[in-house]
């Protein structure tokens, strides 16, 4: 069976556990204590050599790091990776700009935010919060004409950038400034279910350390 290393109030570890959960695929969660210090040991090393969930352990013992490699995985031969060359390459084209534009930016500054390491990275800030509005005044003109990222359906790539992007106003962004993300946040969320909390980081005795 499958393994899921996981740190629940990651948002890139929600992102699998959504996928895994849709695809009603079975699989077991480790939880990994991050702000202990667990994912730098030898053995989660030998798992990720970048010490970071989430990591998805196949049933020979061989692993996948990064959340949106993990997806493309496990969606492979299923409607929320198509298989036309064309859909393929826009869902890609939307993976790379999470992992550019998003996470790193406004996960960023929720991550500080949440736990208390906003006044630490003070010299960053403003230059994130710009990158942040300029990150959802893109996905707000991406889906000014269409439904989801790719198209009328729900792909990966909706999934991979709704997880940090919806939870933009737990760092100060206002997602009414932004009509037309704001309406596909609505279509995303109904289209995943309610079975997939978001874990705040406060869950982690931790995590203000």
């Amino acid at each position: 069976m499958l393994t899921l290393h996981d740190y629940l109030p990651s948002q890139n570890g929600w992102k699998v556990r959504v996928l895994l959960g849709l695809l009603k695929i079975p699989h077991n969660t480790r939880i990994v204590s991050i702000f202990e210090s667990e994912s730098h040991t030898d053995a989660f090393l030998s798992l990720n050599p970048a010490g970071a969930v989430p990591v998805l352990e196949l049933e020979d013992g061989s692993a996948i790091a990064e959340s949106n490699a993990i997806l493309t995985y496990l969606a492979e031969g299923t409607p929320l990776l198509p298989s036309d060359r064309y859909q393929r390459a826009k869902i890609m084209q939307w993976l790379f700009f999470e992992q550019y534009n998003v996470e790193p930016v406004i996960g960023s500054l929720r991550f500080w935010t949440l736990t208390g390491r906003l006044e630490r990275n003070q010299a960053m800030v403003a230059g994130k919060r710009e990158a942040g509005a300029r990150t959802l005044a893109a996905l707000n003109r991406g889906l000014g004409e269409t439904p989801f990222l790719t198209g009328n359906d729900l792909t990966i790539a909706d999934i991979a950038i709704y997880a940090y992007s919806h939870r933009a106003e737990d760092c100060g962004f206002s997602l009414a400034d932004y009509p037309a993300f704001l309406a596909w946040t609505d279509r995303v969320r109904d289209a995943i279910g309610p079975g997939f909390p978001v874990h705040l980081y406060g869950i982690d005795p931790h995590a203000g350390a």
